[in-house]
Protein backbone atom coordinates (compact mmCIF):
# COMPACT_ATOMS: atom_id res chain seq x y z
CA UNK A 1 0.00 0.00 0.00
CA UNK A 2 1.25 3.09 -0.90
CA UNK A 3 -1.56 6.16 0.78
CA UNK A 4 -1.26 9.13 -0.78
CA UNK A 5 -0.98 12.55 1.56
CA UNK A 6 0.21 15.58 1.78
CA UNK A 7 2.68 16.00 4.52
CA UNK A 8 4.61 19.11 5.84
CA UNK A 9 8.66 18.41 6.35
CA UNK A 10 9.35 16.37 9.38
CA UNK A 11 6.21 14.33 8.93
CA UNK A 12 6.19 10.63 9.97
CA UNK A 13 5.67 8.20 7.92
CA UNK A 14 5.35 4.46 9.22
CA UNK A 15 6.78 1.65 6.87
CA UNK A 16 3.74 -0.77 7.71
CA UNK A 17 1.45 1.98 5.97
CA UNK A 18 3.86 1.40 2.81
CA UNK A 19 3.26 -2.19 3.19
CA UNK A 20 5.94 -3.58 5.72
CA UNK A 21 4.76 -6.65 7.13
CA UNK A 22 7.31 -6.88 9.71
CA UNK A 23 6.68 -10.64 10.37
CA UNK A 24 10.63 -11.53 10.00
CA UNK A 25 10.00 -13.75 6.33
CA UNK A 26 8.90 -10.99 4.14
CA UNK A 27 11.06 -8.74 1.90
CA UNK A 28 10.17 -5.35 3.36
CA UNK A 29 12.96 -3.63 1.48
CA UNK A 30 10.77 -2.30 -1.07
CA UNK A 31 8.55 -0.94 1.30
CA UNK A 32 11.26 0.97 3.03
CA UNK A 33 12.49 2.13 -0.10
CA UNK A 34 8.03 3.80 -0.49
CA UNK A 35 8.72 5.10 2.54
CA UNK A 36 11.73 6.94 2.40
CA UNK A 37 10.95 8.04 -1.05
CA UNK A 38 7.54 9.66 0.32
CA UNK A 39 9.27 11.12 2.89
CA UNK A 40 12.15 12.83 0.85
CA UNK A 41 8.99 14.15 -1.30
CA UNK A 42 7.44 15.88 1.49
CA UNK A 43 10.41 18.06 2.17
CA UNK A 44 12.13 15.24 4.69
CA UNK A 45 10.61 13.47 7.55
CA UNK A 46 10.92 10.45 10.01
CA UNK A 47 10.91 6.71 8.61
CA UNK A 48 9.38 5.23 11.76
CA UNK A 49 10.03 1.29 12.00
CA UNK A 50 7.43 0.40 14.72
CA UNK A 51 7.82 -3.26 16.72
CA UNK A 52 8.78 -5.57 14.59
CA UNK A 53 11.16 -8.03 12.20
CA UNK A 54 11.74 -6.57 9.35
CA UNK A 55 13.51 -8.99 6.68
CA UNK A 56 15.52 -6.56 4.10
CA UNK A 57 16.84 -8.86 1.34
CA UNK A 58 17.28 -5.76 -1.20
CA UNK A 59 19.48 -2.20 -0.65
CA UNK A 60 17.58 0.73 0.62
CA UNK A 61 17.98 3.80 -0.93
CA UNK A 62 18.20 6.61 1.50
CA UNK A 63 17.20 10.68 0.75
CA UNK A 64 18.23 13.57 2.24
CA UNK A 65 16.60 15.43 4.87
CA UNK A 66 14.85 11.35 6.18
CA UNK A 67 15.67 9.75 9.39
CA UNK A 68 15.23 6.32 9.84
CA UNK A 69 13.68 5.97 13.71
CA UNK A 70 13.86 2.29 15.37
CA UNK A 71 11.28 1.77 17.67
CA UNK A 72 12.05 -0.27 20.83
CA UNK A 73 11.46 -3.82 19.75
CA UNK A 74 12.16 -3.33 15.96
CA UNK A 75 14.75 -5.15 14.03
CA UNK A 76 15.94 -4.84 10.92
CA UNK A 77 17.51 -8.24 9.39
CA UNK A 78 19.57 -8.87 6.06
CA UNK A 79 18.85 -11.83 3.56
CA UNK A 80 21.20 -14.55 1.92
CA UNK A 81 21.05 -14.70 -1.81
CA UNK A 82 22.08 -12.28 -4.37
CA UNK A 83 19.45 -8.82 -4.50
CA UNK A 84 21.71 -6.05 -3.22
CA UNK A 85 23.20 -3.69 -5.04
CA UNK A 86 25.93 -4.33 -6.90
CA UNK A 87 29.55 -2.77 -6.01
CA UNK A 88 30.09 0.26 -8.21
CA UNK A 89 33.01 0.12 -10.65
CA UNK A 90 35.69 2.44 -9.03
CA UNK A 91 38.44 3.43 -10.79
CA UNK A 92 40.71 4.40 -7.72
CA UNK A 93 40.40 0.74 -5.73
CA UNK A 94 44.25 0.08 -6.13
CA UNK A 95 44.70 2.70 -3.70
CA UNK A 96 42.46 0.75 -0.90
CA UNK A 97 40.79 -2.56 0.12
CA UNK A 98 38.19 -3.94 -1.95
CA UNK A 99 35.80 -3.06 1.15
CA UNK A 100 36.55 0.83 1.05
CA UNK A 101 36.34 1.28 -2.75
CA UNK A 102 32.64 0.29 -3.07
CA UNK A 103 29.71 1.41 -1.23
CA UNK A 104 26.76 0.09 -3.37
CA UNK A 105 26.74 -3.01 -1.99
CA UNK A 106 25.10 -2.34 1.44
CA UNK A 107 21.93 -2.86 3.17
CA UNK A 108 21.76 0.81 3.12
CA UNK A 109 23.40 3.21 1.06
CA UNK A 110 23.71 6.66 0.00
CA UNK A 111 25.71 9.45 -1.63
CA UNK A 112 25.90 13.32 -1.56
CA UNK A 113 22.66 13.35 1.01
CA UNK A 114 22.08 16.23 3.83
CA UNK A 115 20.64 15.73 6.92
CA UNK A 116 20.19 12.40 7.30
CA UNK A 117 19.96 9.84 10.39
CA UNK A 118 19.51 6.60 11.95
CA UNK A 119 17.89 6.86 15.82
CA UNK A 120 15.58 5.32 17.91
CA UNK A 121 16.53 2.05 20.51
CA UNK A 122 15.98 -0.61 17.60
CA UNK A 123 18.65 -2.86 15.79
CA UNK A 124 19.74 -3.48 12.23
CA UNK A 125 21.25 -7.07 12.09
CA UNK A 126 23.13 -8.33 9.21
CA UNK A 127 22.02 -12.06 10.37
CA UNK A 128 24.72 -13.20 9.24
CA UNK A 129 24.37 -12.75 5.57
CA UNK A 130 27.17 -9.98 5.11
CA UNK A 131 30.22 -10.76 3.64
CA UNK A 132 33.31 -10.38 5.65
CA UNK A 133 35.51 -11.05 2.27
CA UNK A 134 34.78 -9.54 -0.92
CA UNK A 135 31.22 -9.92 -2.27
CA UNK A 136 30.13 -11.42 -5.36
CA UNK A 137 27.34 -9.60 -7.07
CA UNK A 138 24.41 -9.10 -5.22
CA UNK A 139 25.83 -9.62 -1.84
CA UNK A 140 26.19 -6.95 0.41
CA UNK A 141 29.36 -6.40 3.25
CA UNK A 142 27.90 -3.34 5.06
CA UNK A 143 25.29 -2.19 7.04
CA UNK A 144 25.64 1.53 6.52
CA UNK A 145 27.54 2.77 3.91
CA UNK A 146 27.98 6.36 3.37
CA UNK A 147 29.69 8.84 0.97
CA UNK A 148 30.17 12.37 0.35
CA UNK A 149 27.45 13.13 3.33
CA UNK A 150 26.69 16.31 5.59
CA UNK A 151 24.97 16.44 8.92
CA UNK A 152 24.78 12.68 10.17
CA UNK A 153 23.13 11.48 13.20
CA UNK A 154 23.74 7.48 14.34
CA UNK A 155 22.36 7.62 17.90
CA UNK A 156 20.51 5.10 19.91
CA UNK A 157 20.82 2.10 18.30
CA UNK A 158 22.25 -1.53 17.41
CA UNK A 159 24.13 -2.78 14.17
CA UNK A 160 25.20 -6.19 14.38
CA UNK A 161 26.58 -8.90 12.37
CA UNK A 162 27.76 -5.95 9.85
CA UNK A 163 30.04 -8.20 7.38
CA UNK A 164 33.44 -6.20 6.31
CA UNK A 165 31.64 -3.30 7.73
CA UNK A 166 28.77 -2.08 10.68
CA UNK A 167 29.44 1.23 9.58
CA UNK A 168 31.04 3.17 6.75
CA UNK A 169 31.10 6.56 5.89
CA UNK A 170 33.66 8.33 3.75
CA UNK A 171 34.08 11.64 2.65
CA UNK A 172 30.92 12.94 5.16
CA UNK A 173 31.12 16.48 7.45
CA UNK A 174 28.70 17.24 10.46
CA UNK A 175 28.67 13.76 12.13
CA UNK A 176 26.85 13.23 15.27
CA UNK A 177 26.54 9.83 17.97
CA UNK A 178 25.40 9.10 21.24
CA UNK A 179 25.50 5.65 22.65
CA UNK A 180 25.49 3.76 19.25
CA UNK A 181 26.19 0.01 20.25
CA UNK A 182 27.89 -2.14 17.19
CA UNK A 183 28.55 -5.66 17.98
CA UNK A 184 30.59 -7.04 15.05
CA UNK A 185 32.70 -9.34 17.32
CA UNK A 186 32.32 -12.11 14.61
CA UNK A 187 32.53 -10.36 12.07
CA UNK A 188 35.07 -7.34 10.89
CA UNK A 189 35.13 -3.66 11.85
CA UNK A 190 32.94 -1.70 13.76
CA UNK A 191 32.47 1.96 12.56
CA UNK A 192 34.91 3.26 9.94
CA UNK A 193 35.26 7.22 9.79
CA UNK A 194 36.80 8.27 6.49
CA UNK A 195 38.11 11.59 4.87
CA UNK A 196 35.64 13.25 7.17
CA UNK A 197 35.66 16.47 9.45
CA UNK A 198 33.65 17.49 12.38
CA UNK A 199 32.79 14.25 14.22
CA UNK A 200 31.22 14.29 17.95
CA UNK A 201 30.53 10.79 19.32
CA UNK A 202 29.48 10.31 23.09
CA UNK A 203 28.99 6.84 24.75
CA UNK A 204 29.81 4.16 21.76
CA UNK A 205 29.73 0.70 22.66
CA UNK A 206 32.10 -1.51 20.01
CA UNK A 207 32.75 -4.79 20.13
CA UNK A 208 34.46 -5.89 17.00
CA UNK A 209 36.48 -8.52 15.24
CA UNK A 210 38.57 -6.43 13.32
CA UNK A 211 38.75 -2.49 14.00
CA UNK A 212 36.30 -1.10 16.36
CA UNK A 213 36.66 2.72 15.83
CA UNK A 214 38.77 3.68 13.57
CA UNK A 215 39.76 6.72 11.51
CA UNK A 216 41.16 6.28 7.88
CA UNK A 217 41.81 8.40 4.97
CA UNK A 218 41.89 6.92 1.66
CA UNK A 219 41.76 7.44 -2.46
CA UNK A 220 38.53 5.76 -3.02
CA UNK A 221 36.56 9.34 -4.16
CA UNK A 222 39.77 10.06 -6.85
CA UNK A 223 41.23 13.00 -4.29
CA UNK A 224 42.79 13.61 -1.00
CA UNK A 225 40.28 15.00 1.30
CA UNK A 226 41.00 16.79 5.23
CA UNK A 227 39.81 14.90 7.83
CA UNK A 228 39.14 16.65 11.77
CA UNK A 229 37.80 18.44 14.26
CA UNK A 230 36.99 15.20 15.92
CA UNK A 231 35.60 14.81 19.56
CA UNK A 232 34.96 11.39 21.20
CA UNK A 233 34.15 10.67 24.66
CA UNK A 234 33.12 8.11 27.03
CA UNK A 235 32.39 4.51 26.29
CA UNK A 236 33.73 1.47 25.68
CA UNK A 237 35.69 -0.36 22.90
CA UNK A 238 36.80 -4.05 21.98
CA UNK A 239 38.49 -5.65 18.92
CA UNK A 240 39.28 -9.46 18.78
CA UNK A 241 41.94 -9.50 16.58
CA UNK A 242 43.08 -6.06 16.01
CA UNK A 243 42.72 -2.39 16.86
CA UNK A 244 40.92 -0.71 19.09
CA UNK A 245 41.04 2.75 18.72
CA UNK A 246 42.75 3.67 15.44
CA UNK A 247 44.48 5.80 12.70
CA UNK A 248 44.80 4.30 9.97
CA UNK A 249 46.16 2.09 8.08
CA UNK A 250 44.60 3.84 5.13
CA UNK A 251 46.38 7.37 5.91
CA UNK A 252 46.31 9.50 2.48
CA UNK A 253 44.78 13.08 3.81
CA UNK A 254 45.81 15.19 7.24
CA UNK A 255 44.40 14.24 10.49
CA UNK A 256 44.64 17.15 12.95
CA UNK A 257 42.22 18.00 15.81
CA UNK A 258 41.33 15.70 17.71
CA UNK A 259 40.28 14.63 21.52
CA UNK A 260 39.80 11.46 23.12
CA UNK A 261 38.53 11.24 26.72
CA UNK A 262 36.86 8.95 29.28
CA UNK A 263 37.35 6.02 26.99
CA UNK A 264 37.62 2.18 28.08
CA UNK A 265 39.07 -0.48 25.65
CA UNK A 266 38.72 -3.71 27.09
CA UNK A 267 40.62 -5.83 24.55
CA UNK A 268 42.70 -5.58 21.42
CA UNK A 269 45.23 -7.75 19.76
CA UNK A 270 46.97 -5.43 18.58
CA UNK A 271 47.35 -1.89 19.64
CA UNK A 272 44.58 -0.22 22.41
CA UNK A 273 45.74 3.25 20.64
CA UNK A 274 47.19 2.78 17.29
CA UNK A 275 48.42 6.05 15.35
CA UNK A 276 50.06 5.09 11.87
CA UNK A 277 51.08 7.09 9.01
CA UNK A 278 51.29 4.57 6.22
CA UNK A 279 50.41 6.60 3.08
CA UNK A 280 51.62 10.23 3.36
CA UNK A 281 49.20 11.86 5.79
CA UNK A 282 50.36 14.31 8.51
CA UNK A 283 48.77 13.60 12.01
CA UNK A 284 48.83 16.20 14.36
CA UNK A 285 46.96 17.94 17.22
CA UNK A 286 45.73 14.79 18.93
CA UNK A 287 44.88 14.51 22.59
CA UNK A 288 43.85 11.09 24.87
CA UNK A 289 42.93 11.84 27.82
CA UNK A 290 41.51 9.55 30.47
CA UNK A 291 41.76 5.95 28.84
CA UNK A 292 42.14 2.72 30.48
CA UNK A 293 42.97 -0.03 29.15
CA UNK A 294 43.46 -3.84 30.19
CA UNK A 295 43.68 -6.49 27.05
CA UNK A 296 45.73 -5.29 24.69
CA UNK A 297 48.52 -6.81 23.12
CA UNK A 298 50.06 -3.69 22.39
CA UNK A 299 48.77 -0.77 24.24
CA UNK A 300 50.61 2.18 22.47
CA UNK A 301 51.58 1.98 18.95
CA UNK A 302 52.98 5.06 16.76
CA UNK A 303 54.84 4.20 13.10
CA UNK A 304 55.80 6.32 10.34
CA UNK A 305 56.04 3.89 7.72
CA UNK A 306 56.21 4.45 3.67
CA UNK A 307 53.36 1.78 1.96
CA UNK A 308 52.49 5.51 -0.12
CA UNK A 309 49.40 3.77 -1.49
CA UNK A 310 47.55 6.88 -2.26
CA UNK A 311 46.97 8.81 -5.80
CA UNK A 312 48.85 11.83 -6.58
CA UNK A 313 52.75 10.51 -5.48
CA UNK A 314 52.58 10.85 -1.51
CA UNK A 315 55.59 11.41 0.44
CA UNK A 316 56.36 9.97 3.66
CA UNK A 317 54.32 11.31 5.93
CA UNK A 318 54.35 12.73 10.01
CA UNK A 319 53.07 12.32 13.64
CA UNK A 320 53.54 15.24 15.61
CA UNK A 321 51.83 17.10 18.47
CA UNK A 322 50.41 13.86 20.09
CA UNK A 323 49.32 13.99 24.41
CA UNK A 324 48.20 11.34 26.31
CA UNK A 325 46.88 12.34 30.63
CA UNK A 326 45.71 9.99 32.32
CA UNK A 327 46.38 6.46 30.55
CA UNK A 328 46.49 3.76 32.08
CA UNK A 329 47.27 -0.18 30.41
CA UNK A 330 46.95 -3.50 32.23
CA UNK A 331 47.92 -6.70 30.64
CA UNK A 332 49.65 -9.45 31.91
CA UNK A 333 47.97 -12.17 29.54
CA UNK A 334 49.94 -13.81 26.32
CA UNK A 335 50.97 -11.97 23.04
CA UNK A 336 52.49 -9.05 23.67
CA UNK A 337 54.83 -6.06 21.48
CA UNK A 338 56.19 -3.41 23.56
CA UNK A 339 54.83 0.02 23.63
CA UNK A 340 56.51 1.80 19.97
CA UNK A 341 57.36 5.41 18.83
CA UNK A 342 59.11 4.48 15.32
CA UNK A 343 59.56 7.25 13.08
CA UNK A 344 60.52 6.71 9.42
CA UNK A 345 64.22 7.55 9.25
CA UNK A 346 66.05 10.77 10.99
CA UNK A 347 64.38 12.74 8.59
CA UNK A 348 60.78 11.85 9.23
CA UNK A 349 60.51 11.08 13.17
CA UNK A 350 57.66 10.99 15.60
CA UNK A 351 57.90 14.44 17.20
CA UNK A 352 56.67 16.55 20.01
CA UNK A 353 54.58 13.53 21.79
CA UNK A 354 54.17 13.98 25.51
CA UNK A 355 52.98 11.37 28.12
CA UNK A 356 51.87 12.58 31.52
CA UNK A 357 50.82 10.12 34.13
CA UNK A 358 50.98 7.08 31.61
CA UNK A 359 51.29 4.17 33.50
CA UNK A 360 51.34 0.66 31.80
CA UNK A 361 51.71 -2.83 33.24
CA UNK A 362 52.77 -5.58 30.09
CA UNK A 363 52.77 -9.14 30.40
CA UNK A 364 56.71 -9.60 30.56
CA UNK A 365 58.36 -13.31 30.64
CA UNK A 366 61.18 -13.07 28.52
CA UNK A 367 64.95 -13.47 28.26
CA UNK A 368 67.88 -11.24 28.23
CA UNK A 369 68.29 -10.19 24.84
CA UNK A 370 70.01 -8.33 22.48
CA UNK A 371 69.82 -4.23 23.13
CA UNK A 372 70.38 -4.26 18.83
CA UNK A 373 67.56 -2.38 16.71
CA UNK A 374 64.91 -5.13 15.88
CA UNK A 375 63.83 -5.69 11.99
CA UNK A 376 61.19 -3.62 10.45
CA UNK A 377 59.28 -3.93 7.30
CA UNK A 378 58.31 -0.29 6.79
CA UNK A 379 55.37 -1.08 4.36
CA UNK A 380 53.44 -2.66 7.04
CA UNK A 381 51.40 -0.66 9.77
CA UNK A 382 50.61 -3.77 12.42
CA UNK A 383 52.39 -3.95 15.54
CA UNK A 384 54.58 -7.21 14.62
CA UNK A 385 55.96 -5.38 11.46
CA UNK A 386 58.97 -4.60 14.24
CA UNK A 387 60.67 -7.65 16.07
CA UNK A 388 61.05 -7.90 18.99
CA UNK A 389 61.65 -5.25 20.93
CA UNK A 390 64.92 -5.27 23.28
CA UNK A 391 63.10 -3.00 26.00
CA UNK A 392 59.83 -4.94 27.93
CA UNK A 393 58.37 -1.13 28.18
CA UNK A 394 58.85 1.73 25.47
CA UNK A 395 60.89 1.18 22.48
CA UNK A 396 61.57 4.84 20.76
CA UNK A 397 63.67 4.86 17.08
CA UNK A 398 63.49 8.45 15.31
CA UNK A 399 61.87 10.26 17.83
CA UNK A 400 62.16 13.92 18.43
CA UNK A 401 60.76 16.05 21.59
CA UNK A 402 59.31 12.94 23.55
CA UNK A 403 58.21 13.79 26.98
CA UNK A 404 57.10 11.10 29.68
CA UNK A 405 56.41 13.08 33.10
CA UNK A 406 55.05 10.67 36.28
CA UNK A 407 54.53 7.91 34.49
CA UNK A 408 55.43 3.90 35.14
CA UNK A 409 56.22 0.52 33.78
CA UNK A 410 55.48 -2.89 35.12
CA UNK A 411 55.47 -6.08 33.98
CA UNK A 412 53.41 -9.43 34.90
CA UNK A 413 56.53 -11.70 34.79
CA UNK A 414 59.84 -11.08 35.50
CA UNK A 415 61.92 -9.49 32.16
CA UNK A 416 65.49 -9.68 30.98
CA UNK A 417 65.02 -6.58 28.64
CA UNK A 418 65.63 -2.97 30.37
CA UNK A 419 62.26 -1.38 30.96
CA UNK A 420 63.17 1.04 27.89
CA UNK A 421 65.31 2.03 24.88
CA UNK A 422 65.62 5.06 23.23
CA UNK A 423 67.40 4.52 19.69
CA UNK A 424 68.82 7.53 16.76
CA UNK A 425 66.39 10.02 18.60
CA UNK A 426 66.84 13.68 20.26
CA UNK A 427 65.27 15.62 23.15
CA UNK A 428 64.07 12.81 24.99
CA UNK A 429 62.75 13.64 28.31
CA UNK A 430 62.05 10.76 30.94
CA UNK A 431 60.58 13.02 34.34
CA UNK A 432 60.00 11.20 37.53
CA UNK A 433 59.89 7.63 36.10
CA UNK A 434 58.73 4.66 38.14
CA UNK A 435 60.50 1.17 36.33
CA UNK A 436 59.94 -2.30 37.53
CA UNK A 437 63.98 -3.64 37.48
CA UNK A 438 64.21 -7.06 35.83
CA UNK A 439 66.12 -9.60 38.23
CA UNK A 440 68.43 -10.47 34.95
CA UNK A 441 68.10 -6.96 32.93
CA UNK A 442 71.50 -5.11 32.19
CA UNK A 443 70.14 -1.91 32.49
CA UNK A 444 66.91 0.10 33.56
CA UNK A 445 66.69 3.02 30.48
CA UNK A 446 68.68 2.73 27.47
CA UNK A 447 69.95 5.84 25.10
CA UNK A 448 71.54 4.92 21.87
CA UNK A 449 72.71 7.71 19.75
CA UNK A 450 70.39 10.25 21.13
CA UNK A 451 71.33 13.81 21.28
CA UNK A 452 70.18 15.60 24.27
CA UNK A 453 68.71 13.06 27.23
CA UNK A 454 67.29 14.11 30.53
CA UNK A 455 66.25 11.43 32.92
CA UNK A 456 64.74 11.19 37.10
CA UNK A 457 63.13 8.27 38.41
CA UNK A 458 63.31 4.99 40.70
CA UNK A 459 62.94 1.34 40.29
CA UNK A 460 59.60 0.48 42.17
CA UNK A 461 61.79 -0.91 44.89
CA UNK A 462 63.39 2.69 45.22
CA UNK A 463 66.62 2.11 44.03
CA UNK A 464 68.37 4.34 41.22
CA UNK A 465 67.82 3.89 38.06
CA UNK A 466 70.76 2.06 36.12
CA UNK A 467 71.28 3.93 32.75
CA UNK A 468 73.67 2.57 29.76
CA UNK A 469 74.02 5.25 27.26
CA UNK A 470 75.69 5.09 24.07
CA UNK A 471 76.86 7.52 21.48
CA UNK A 472 74.56 9.73 23.50
CA UNK A 473 74.31 13.36 25.48
CA UNK A 474 72.56 14.04 28.75
CA UNK A 475 71.37 18.02 28.94
CA UNK A 476 70.46 17.59 32.84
Amino acid sequence: MTPAQESAPGATFNVRDYGAKGNGSTDDSAAFDKAVTAASAAGGGIVEVPSGTYKSAHTVHLKSHVTIQLDAGSTITGASGNSYDQAEANPYDQYQDYGHSHFHDAMFSGDGLTGIGFTGSGTIDGGGHLITGNPKSGQADKIISLTRCSGLTLSGITLKRGGHFAALINGCTGVTSDNLTIATSGDRDGWNIISTTGVTITNPHISSNDDALVFKSDYALGRKLPNGNVKVTGGQLQANCCNALMFGSETCGDFTGYSFDGITITGAHKSGIGIVSMDGAKISDVHYRNIAMSGTYSPVMMKIGSRKRCGGNPGVGSISGITFDHVTGSYTGSGSFSPTLWGADATHEVHNVTFTDVNLTVPGGNGTMSTDVPGNKATDYNPNSIGTRPSYGWYLRYADGITFAGSSLKFGKDDGRPAAIVNHSSDITFRDLTVQKGAKSPFDVGFQSVQGYCLSGKTSTGGDLRVNATDSSATC
